[in-house]
């Protein structure tokens, strides 16, 4: 625990270039919607599928590099200790617009594989609380991610 406190202190406070920063910031949103992902214990085809060109209308990043922002995000998720670390960052440097569309991404990967299971829902409403989202737009936004997929 203390070497993870340290570790995390540590890419704090070392300067890091745009670029670095950058990436850690499309870690933290690859993080969160793998959150969404992993909250059932089932992976299915349809998540994992669209979890890439997610971040890649998300993000603006090319496909090659989404993929391997994907694989990355999910060993960083296994390292977190709380959700509070991707979206401090995300509070940090996400505009209220790209907040919202991270929350329509969570969304539409829990109503992926056309069901809707509570923790998926329980991860989206946590995630959308502590970004500061209102809940009238946390709804708007889940109907919206269930009208584009035709759930």
């Amino acid at each position: 625990m203390i070497s993870k406190i340290k570790k995390f202190l540590q890419s704090h406070t070392q300067a890091q270039t745009p670029e670095q920063q950058q990436h850690h910031l499309n870690i933290a949103a690859a993080s969160m919607l793998c959150e969404v992902i992993f909250a059932d214990e089932q992976v299915s085809d349809e998540e994992a599928n669209l979890l890439p060109s997610l971040l890649v209308s998300l993000l603006g990043l090319a496909e090659q590099q989404a993929q391997e922002l994907s694989e990355e995000a999910k060993l960083s998720r296994q390292n977190a200790t709380s959700l509070f670390e991707f979206t401090n960052e995300i509070n940090d440097k996400f505009t209220l617009e790209q907040k919202q569309q991270l929350i329509l991404a969570m969304w539409k990967l829990a109503y992926a594989d056309g069901r809707l299971c509570q923790y998926e829902d329980q991860i989206v409403r946590r995630c959308a609380d502590l970004l500061y989202l209102k809940h009238s737009e946390l709804i708007q936004l889940r109907n919206q991610a269930r009208d584009s997929l035709g759930v």
